[in-house]
């Protein structure tokens, strides 16, 4: 016997009665079958619904051959009526989500006469892949008529037709279909058909928002924010950025000239300290001519920095060089011996030191936890 679906006649039905008419244990969870149901399976790149079947936990609705199956913590007897409860934050959202999807959709394929090859609706945002080069300023021309559509809260409909009439129907699809077709219309935005649950007017939606664009195969791939999920989206980075004014002390409008002046001076300021560093690892280079194996202690540096200051002094203390960048307990190290095979000094520095690290052709760099007097005694 097929599920009668409660969803397909109210959308916004959030609490319901069904009779229990098949239990079955899996593992520790029991699947529950009921005449009908108001819980939404996993499908047409909807997830399901979650909720309570009396004081049994949904975890999971699949539907197969008309049958729906709910997942359920806790077994539900057999011929008893039960009352269900949506979780309607998550319905609805999805609800916000998918109709959302359909108007970006529907005028994204009209525009660019191309079609929705790939739809997932992720617990964080929606991906649509379409097979057309869709550029990113297209994409937002998209974004502010589907908003405007929106705000014009347009009534939603849901048609039925017979197979006849099924064939002039200009509907958006990804295959040829048969039997009993849902065509789901937002007039004037798509026509569609689809297995999901929607909003009963697109002012249900209350804005969209593209968040994402990538090349992806032959076409592109969006990620979209619908309704509250693209307003949370906006007012977190409208904080965000707010902070970022009230820190520069600038305007919220002006945030991006600020960071670009701030770019420009943090440049200015590298270049002015790699002159400096070029400056004092040419002197410490000659201040150790000529004095054989060397061992430098320096303060805290970058591992290229460590790098750079070891080959200027071997080139000149005529032997090896270690240095050694950081404070006690932690240090970047870089060792040469041009010509010279040290693996086995490395292995034995970083057994003692606590080390790891390596290289070849009389080469090392990495890093090491120990003290400084523990670094000294080493090399001692």
């Amino acid at each position: 016997m097929e599920t009668v679906k409660l969803y397909y006649e109210n959308a916004f039905l959030r609490e319901f009665d069904g009779v229990v008419v098949d239990c079955r244990p899996q593992g520790k969870k029991w699947l529950v079958q009921l005449d009908r149901t108001a819980f939404y399976p996993e499908g047409g790149g909807q997830p399901c619904d979650f909720g309570t079947l009396g004081e049994a936990k949904v975890r999971d609705v699949q539907e197969k051959d008309g049958v729906i199956v709910h997942t359920c913590d806790k077994a539900l007897p057999v011929g008893e009526a039960v009352h269900g409860e949506i979780d309607w934050q998550r319905r609805f959202d999805h609800m916000q989500q998918h109709s959302g999807e359909h108007i970006v959709s529907g005028m994204l394929c009209s525009t660019y006469h191309c079609d929705n090859t790939g739809f997932h609706m992720g617990a964080e945002s929606v991906i649509i892949d379409y097979n057309a080069d869709i550029p990113w300023e297209g994409v937002l021309e998209i974004e502010r008529k589907a908003n405007a559509y929106i705000w014009e809260n347009r009534p939603f409909e849901v048609l039925w037709p017979r197979a006849e009439e099924l064939k002039t129907l200009p509907y958006r699809s990804k295959k040829e279909l048969t039997g009993a077709v849902r065509i789901t219309v937002f007039p004037g935005a798509d026509m569609c058909a689809c297995c999901g649950t929607h909003v009963a007017h697109s002012g249900q939606v209350g804005l969209v928002k593209f968040i994402g664009w990538q090349k992806f195969r032959d076409g592109v791939r969006l990620e979209l924010l619908c309704g509250e999920r693209a307003l949370h989206y906006l007012s977190l980075n409208w904080e965000q950025n707010r902070t970022i004014g009230q820190t520069l002390s600038v305007k919220p409008e002006k945030t991006f000239e600020a960071v670009e002046r701030l770019l420009g001076e943090v440049q200015s300021l590298k270049a002015r300290c790699a002159a400096m560093e070029v400056e004092a690892f040419s002197r410490l280079a000659e201040e150790n001519r000529d004095k054989g194996d060397v061992v430098l202690v320096q303060p805290e540096m970058e591992a290229d920095a460590v790098r750079r200051l070891c080959d200027a002094v071997k080139d000149t203390c005529g032997g090896r060089c270690a240095v050694f960048a950081g404070q006690s307990g932690s240090y970047k190290y870089a060792v040469i011996h041009a010509g010279q095979d040290i693996s086995d000094l490395i292995k034995r520095m970083n057994a003692a030191l606590h080390g790891r690290g390596g290289g070849r052709d009389g080469f090392a760099q990495g890093s090491v936890s120990c003290t400084q007097e523990e670094l000294l005694d080493f090399w001692a």
